[in-house]
């Protein structure tokens, strides 16, 4: 098996220390009580303070632990501001796609809209915003369930309401599509809210890779999907392309 990441364990003794002295500490003293240069100290200081474990008095410059740590059962992204981030790439998306698109995150057994592209073939764009669709039915339901478990209830504790003949209406064929989108880093429905409508979701990340809302679109299945049910290249490319851009935004990299 191979050996602990060292990187890791000392960034976890770093915020072990700084958690349990009671005080700021300075640069000097934690890479002397962690034994480590002051550069590599630093750095591991530096990068922990860009996530918001630990913060540092602009005018003394020590140290403390940050808010942060407070907040690692939630993704620390409010709605409105990630809409903000992210509607110039959904509108741009849905002009190349001639697809309504939609930027998501869990509210409880639901998804939450908050932002909604309506732009089919050239017409003019409409927006809806807070609004909600199921998570079991939709792409972007399903995207959410696949990669942000964190926030979103397990399989088998959704209602898991029959909209069409192809809604996903047992845990177990639910669990076997979120297993396909893990697999194939996509989640797609087809006509399983709306008879004859399809969607293909992918996930929103922030920083360290964490899923903190999903993008996707949406239109008529044959517009969606090619031969053997799967999206269209060009139309995959666009949707995981903007759904990069705009992680960037949230702090991946």
């Amino acid at each position: 098996m191979p050996g602990a990441i060292q990187s890791i364990e000392r960034a976890a003794a770093a915020l072990r220390l700084l958690a349990s002295t009671g005080r700021p500490l300075a640069l000097a003293e934690l890479a002397a009580a962690l034994d480590l240069p002051r550069p590599t100290a630093h750095g591991i200081l530096r990068t922990l303070r860009e996530v918001g474990f630990v913060q540092q008095d602009p005018g003394s410059a020590l140290y403390t632990v940050g808010d942060g740590l407070s907040s690692l059962s939630t993704p620390g992204w409010d709605r409105h501001d990630l809409r903000s981030r992210s509607m110039n790439w959904a509108d741009a998306l849905a002009g190349g796609t001639g697809c309504a698109v939609f930027v998501g995150v869990p509210e409880g057994r639901v998804v939450s809209l908050v932002h909604h592209v309506f732009r089919p073939d050239g017409s003019p764009q409409r927006l809806r915003t807070n609004e909600t669709v199921p998570m079991h039915a939709t792409a972007l339901g399903k995207c959410l369930l696949a990669f942000a478990p964190l926030v979103t209830p397990a399989a088998r504790e959704l209602d898991l309401h029959r909209y069409t003949g192809r809604t996903c209406t047992t845990p177990a064929a639910l669990e076997s599509h979120l297993a396909v989108a893990r697999r194939r880093g996509v989640a797609t429905s087809f006509a399983e809210h709306e008879p004859g409508i399809g969607g293909a979701a992918v996930p929103l990340r922030g920083a360290g890779g964490l899923a903190v809302g999903a993008l996707a679109i949406s239109g008529p299945v044959e517009h969606l999907f090619g031969s053997g049910g799967t999206v269209r290249t060009r139309l995959l490319d666009q949707l995981t392309a903007a759904a990069g851009e705009i992680s960037v935004t949230l702090g991946h990299s």
